[in-house]
């Protein structure tokens, strides 16, 4: 191998983590030909996992291990440095609101960006991503946070380390806050989440940030996201929720009817499913 392979190679082995992933087009803006990406292929320096995405091996993946999801964001987040955070029901669960999330329902991983390429849904991988743009937002980078996340345990704390002193298998994960995942998930409603689990996920969000919060809805494009999430918040009364500030917040003109025949809220001006209210709790807004 002449030397400039070579230190093509150095970089490479540098640059892309044991276990992570690139795909062919960062490959080769680091400077290897799709030759030589053959080439490593064959040598083993490299691993195919899908069309145009490659790994470097490591041992854990010489014994086949499952590709992870968590792996795959964190390669593209740091390694490729594409422009994407993990949000909606995904963050909740990762907040440690997991419980509030229905059983069999994890395997969605939602991810917000620009770009994201075509084939995270050719990858070999029990999770299924649902790709979203930045589109709900004015500020796409509205709270959206680096946490420390452990590779090790899937769970995310703390806040954003360093990456250059931090090993791979520590790396932060660019994620929504709960104000802004739960404002994503209201998002889904009511063809890809249903009420009654986004009523479940409220309940336990005591604890969000009013000035935050009052931020996210000022920037929020969404009339209906916006409604349907102070009518929630109005429902299960958190102390957080008498400290916002709803003056600046555009509610927009008009009824929306989110459901047919559903129940009539006459303060938020929304059509809900009747079982929110058969169910019991406050707002029956008539």
């Amino acid at each position: 191998m002449d030397a400039q392979r070579s230190s093509r190679l150095n970089r490479l082995l540098l640059s892309l983590p044991e276990g992570f992933l690139a795909d062919s087009a960062w490959l080769q803006d680091q400077g290897i030909s799709r030759s030589s990406i053959r080439d490593y292929v064959d040598r083993g320096w490299l691993e195919r996992i899908a069309p145009r995405v490659y790994r470097r091996p490591s041992q854990l993946t010489k014994v086949k291990a499952t590709l992870r999801w968590d792996v795959v964001v964190l390669s593209l987040q740091h390694v490729m440095h594409k422009s994407l955070h993990v949000g909606g029901r995904t963050a909740i669960a990762l907040y440690g609101y997991a419980h509030y999330v229905e059983a069999g329902d994890t395997s969605r991983v939602y991810l917000y960006g620009s770009g994201l390429p075509s084939w995270l849904a050719k990858l070999p991988i029990s999770a299924q991503f649902e790709t979203r743009s930045f589109g709900l937002f004015a500020n796409s980078s509205s709270g959206v946070e680096a946490k420390h996340y452990d590779l090790r345990s899937g769970e995310a704390s703390g806040s954003q380390k360093d990456a250059e002193s931090t090993s791979p298998w520590e790396w932060s994960l660019t994620m929504s806050a709960p104000e802004r995942a739960i404002l994503e998930m209201i998002d889904e409603l009511p063809h890809h989440e249903s009420f009654h689990q986004v009523d479940v996920v409220m309940e336990g969000l005591a604890n969000l940030r009013p000035q935050l919060l009052g931020k996210l809805l000022r920037e929020c494009k969404s009339v209906k996201v916006k409604r349907l999430f102070l009518w929630y918040a109005d429902r299960h009364g958190h102390p957080w929720f008498k400290h916002l500030d709803q003056t600046s917040i555009d509610l927009g003109k008009g009824k929306r009817q989110l459901v047919p025949q559903g129940h009539f809220d006459s303060r938020y001006q929304i059509t809900l499913p009747m079982e929110l209210f058969n169910a019991g709790g406050s707002n029956d807004g008539q």
